[in-house]
């Protein structure tokens, strides 16, 4: 009884490594993007496709169905070492290779489950702050304004962070008027904050941050006001200093909730 149970629950296994976890993906995938959630993880123009690709893989996975259990393993014809594996010891080789199967299996089950229960969620502020030491200027085309090619008004954090780092007329963008949106990060001055969003280029994992300073005091308005983490909108202005650094002094800065899309791309 035992020899004949246990070719069925690797055939379970197999088919749950398989087919299961990537309908479990599917499903979670087509749900966050009915509800207009799955710009949390990829950017917009990627959603076609995955929703697609989730669809594709729903239709396999109900026409496996009329497959019988075990099938995934029938290759049409015998090898004729069943019986000799069968009556083999194990080795420390199988031994491990067999634990290490099992181990990635409850891995990458623990990880589908996981995005099935947990609530969909942005990038935390903590992991912008780990990255914005490691992040470079990767937000290209800030000298085009200059050249009468774009129109600042249309800037996010992004354009306008690339700007700052990498102006070479400075001047230039001096009075420009800006409304922008981000949550709080430390600034480098006392009378300053960073108004910071995270970027995103295809998904999550090349998300970077880009930050531009803004002329606040986090404790003229109150302990709290404008925490680490704070979303806020900041309408104001854009000034050059005297050793050619340029800020953001603002007009008018309101306390909001995160957006439903919390990235820039």
């Amino acid at each position: 009884m035992a020899e004949q149970s246990r070719p069925r629950w690797r055939a379970l296994a197999t088919r749950w490594l398989g087919l299961g976890l990537a309908v479990a993906v599917s499903i979670v995938t087509l749900s966050l993007g009915v509800a207009g959630q799955l710009t949390l993880y990829i950017s917009p123009e990627s959603i076609w496709f995955a929703c697609a690709g989730a669809v594709v893989v729903l239709a396999g996975a109900i026409w496996s169905c009329t497959l019988p259990l075990g099938a995934e393993a029938d290759h049409g014809h015998d090898h004729g070492h069943a019986d000799a594996d069968a009556d083999a010891p194990t080795s420390p080789q199988r031994t491990l290779k067999v634990a290490g199967v099992v181990s990635a299996g409850v891995i990458a089950s623990g990880v589908v489950i996981a995005g099935l229960v947990l609530p969909p969620a942005s990038l935390s502020v903590e992991l912008a702050m780990s990255r914005a030491d490691a992040a470079g200027t990767l937000f290209a085309g800030s000298d085009t304004p200059t050249l009468g090619v774009a129109d600042t008004t249309t800037f996010g954090v992004g354009e306008w962070s690339s700007v700052f780092a990498t102006a070479t007329r400075p001047e230039a963008y001096d009075g420009s008027t800006v409304t922008l949106t981000g949550f709080v990060t430390p600034g480098e001055d006392a009378d300053a904050v960073n108004l910071t969003r995270m970027i995103i280029t295809h998904c999550v994992i090349d998300a970077q941050p880009a930050a531009v300073p803004v002329s606040v005091d986090a404790s003229e308005n109150g302990e709290g006001q404008y925490s680490t983490g704070q979303w806020i909108e900041v309408t104001g202005t854009v000034t050059a200093d005297g050793d050619g650094s340029l800020r953001v002094v603002p007009t008018s800065v309101v306390a909001i909730d995160e957006p439903g899309d919390p990235y820039e791309y």
